[in-house]
């Protein structure tokens, strides 16, 4: 056969692959079926086919313990659909043509159900296929269908949250990334799966209606065949026809009415670690006194005088020793757990004693500090939990995804907690287990803020913006808009708790940036440029010194995303040079177009604070001699920055100090100390395209 497959040229199908071919295999015998005449034994088969496919889905439904292990249904539901249609086409055709000949002309299976089950009277058959008719339709299809819209309507508004909560949970470092993509895509099976549903369901209803038309015009299309065709009377056309269109409708509808209940089994089951079977078993029978008093109400029943007597004391002895049964059982349960309780008891004080008598110290008990936490209140707790729609957590996520954008690595993960310790809308921010920020929020409520330029008052509780020590006031949401007319910055209170924790993550960026943070940036970087890196490190500068020239970058808010140029930069001088300070700028002075680009953006002239010429030479003076700056030089330095720094803010630019560059390191970190928002430039970082103009002067004197 294998020889054959080759030398047709055919493709090898494994096992497995055969499968693939079930559904179009499908289709295309129900195509023929509704296009060519079959047989009455090909029919019978089909038609058995078709109830014991039914029954398959039911079982399967009844069986699964969760949902999306049958996630199929919905097209398993459109197939069945389509061969029952299918089906009827055919059965419908065979009547036609064959009814004259007598009941045996659809075959077997459509003879049994037309005699046998409603004893060949045609009017029993019509009320028995109309009341399987409105079972299926009214009932059972409508409730399935009505249960399904609903599911699907509250799956679809839950997914936000679902995905937020995982999210939360990944962010947490509960779980890992290939958990979080299990349940991201088991989010998305879910949602999909009752959408189809909402929709599948509409197939088993339409089913039933075009049951009923089938019947008809079987109905009266066999009259008119039968009597004007082949010439028989009025009533022998109608009882033969008719009962050979019960025994296809019933044969049709049955399999339709299983397969009806088994969607609504799917929808209706609550996903556990159980079956239906044993949900119903389990939740029905769990308790005695529902079967007392279920035996008492049906045992009255049974001794009124012209009723079943015997069969409602009957049940009401039955139920009674399914009570006394049960009651047994729960009995026992309480007895061998309180054993198992005092075992318990013995086994842990024995062990308890034990643990104290060789308790040692571990290295379990030692717990690492988080790099960055957040901790709230119990008011807070809402705005961090994703199951209550908290905001927070997505704007943390933000945070350092545009942070590693800017500034060319990612920061730790932001662990969050609350603490019962702090006041209940209070939140402090934690870097390496010491408080560098915090805050009192009020979560029902916004916070206007005032720029600056801000027009009246607000009726609110007055407060202060906890990132920049703005004037601010807490107020109702229906002031909002009011208050953004008037010019007011009004934020939630998720955006001042983010807006908070950014500020302050770029403050401290150096201190985030450790040596493992420089190993993943190295490891990443040695996928792209991995010959680069090899000849750089560690035989050219060690990973300490590299590390150390990055952290005087972030200090002053310098990215380092360009890595290219700091490779080649360290590559060209660190051989020669190994004072971290002297390579970092160096580093600064490749990176002057980036560093000019976010002082100034792409002004073409450029406003800056310059040092005079006096006080140049008195630092220069200092920095030779290794001695400390004087105290009164120092005082008014510092002084005259502050004056400075007002003047250019005044004038909407940023305060940039420009310098000699062998002053640039000392007069940095002397000035960097008390205005964090200050940046200083050498003039040999400054683009040669730019213009620079001096407008405030810090001299030796006021």
């Amino acid at each position: 056969m294998a020889n054959l497959a080759s030398k047709l040229r055919l493709p090898a199908f494994k096992e497995t692959e055969w499968q693939i071919m079930a559904g179009p295999v499908l289709i295309m015998l129900i195509l023929a079926m509704m296009v060519l005449p079959l047989p009455a034994f090909l029919l019978d088969t089909l038609f058995t086919f078709n109830i014991v496919l039914s029954l398959m889905i039911l079982l399967v439904a009844m069986f699964t313990q969760k949902t999306l292990e049958f996630s199929a249904f919905p097209t398993v539901l459109l197939f069945s659909t389509l061969l029952r249609l299918a089906l009827n086409i055919a059965s419908t055709r065979i009547i036609l043509m064959e009814g004259h000949t007598g009941a045996a002309a659809a075959g077997r299976v459509v003879e049994a159900f037309g005699h046998f089950l409603v004893g060949g009277n045609f009017a029993i058959g019509i009320v028995v296929f109309a009341i399987l008719i409105i079972i299926n339709f009214m009932v059972i299809t409508k409730g399935a269908g009505r249960i399904a819209e609903v599911g699907a309507r509250f799956v679809l508004d839950g997914m936000p949250g679902k995905q937020m909560a995982i999210d939360a949970d990944l962010n947490a470092g509960l779980i890992g990334e290939a958990e979080a993509k299990r349940r991201r895509s088991e989010v998305t099976q879910e949602s999909d799966f009752y959408g189809s549903m909402d929709g599948a369901s509409k197939f088993v209803r339409g089913d039933a209606i075009a049951g009923l038309l089938i019947m008809a015009i079987n109905v009266i299309g066999g009259l008119t065949i039968g009597v004007l065709q082949h010439g028989l009377s009025v009533a022998e056309a109608g009882e033969t026809y008719t009962l050979l269109t019960i025994g296809d409708g019933l044969v049709a509808q049955i399999p339709a009415l299983i397969i009806s209940t088994a969607a609504g089994v799917i929808v209706t089951r609550v996903s556990n670690d159980e079956d239906i079977g044993e949900q119903m078993v389990s939740q029905l029978f769990n308790n005695p006194r529902v079967m007392v008093l279920s035996a008492g109400v049906i045992g009255l029943l049974g001794l009124i005088p012209g009723m079943p007597n015997f069969v409602f004391l009957m049940f009401t002895a039955i139920l009674l020793g399914l009570a006394w049964w049960m009651r047994g059982r729960q009995m026992k349960q309480p007895a061998a757990a309180r054993r198992g309780i005092a075992d318990d008891k013995d086994s842990a004080s024995a062990q308890a004693a034990n643990d104290h008598a060789s308790a040692e110290a571990s290295w379990e008990d030692v717990e690492m500090e988080d790099v960055l936490g957040l901790e709230v209140g119990y008011r807070l707790i809402p705005l961090v939990d994703s199951t209550q729609d908290g905001q927070l957590l997505v704007r943390v996520r933000g945070i350092r995804k545009k942070f590693a954008q800017e500034m060319g690595f990612l920061p730790p993960p932001i662990h969050i907690r609350d603490n019962l310790d702090l006041a209940p809308g209070h939140y402090r921010i934690l870097l390496k287990g010491v408080e560098i920020g915090s805050g009192d929020i009020e979560s029902d409520r916004w916070m206007a803020i005032n720029p600056g330029y801000a027009e009246g008052t607000l009726p609110g509780t007055p407060c202060v913006d906890p990132a920049f020590g703005l004037p601010a006031c807490w107020i109702d949401e229906v002031l909002r808009e009011q208050a953004q007319i008037q010019g007011f910055t009004v934020v939630d209170p998720s955006s001042v708790i983010a807006t908070h924790l950014n500020h302050l993550i770029t403050l401290h960026t150096e201190e985030l940036f450790s040596r493992q943070e420089t190993q993943q940036l190295l490891d990443r970087i040695t996928k792209e440029m991995p010959k680069l890196v090899e000849d750089l490190i560690p035989g050219v500068i060690s990973v300490t010194l590299f590390h150390k020239v990055l952290q005087n970058l972030l200090a002053e808010r310098v990215s380092i995303r360009d890595m290219r140029t700091i490779i080649d930069t360290l590559a060209e001088y660190a051989p020669v040079q190994s004072d971290p300070d002297e390579l970092t700028s160096q580093v600064r002075v490749r990176l002057g177009r980036a560093i000019t680009a976010q002082w100034f953006r792409n002004d073409d002239d450029i406003k800056v604070i310059g040092l005079d010429s006096a006080l140049e030479r008195l630092l220069i003076q200092s920095l030779q001699s290794g001695s400390a700056i004087e105290p009164g030089i120092a005082e008014n330095l510092m002084r005259q920055a502050d004056r400075a720094i007002t003047e250019q803010q005044s004038l909407g630019v940023s305060p940039v100090v420009l310098v000699n560059p062998a002053l640039r390191t000392m007069v940095s970190r002397f000035l960097r100390r008390a205005f964090p928002q200050l940046g200083v430039l050498s003039t040999m970082e400054i683009s040669n395209n730019k213009t620079v103009q001096m407008t405030a002067v810090i001299g030796t004197s006021a």
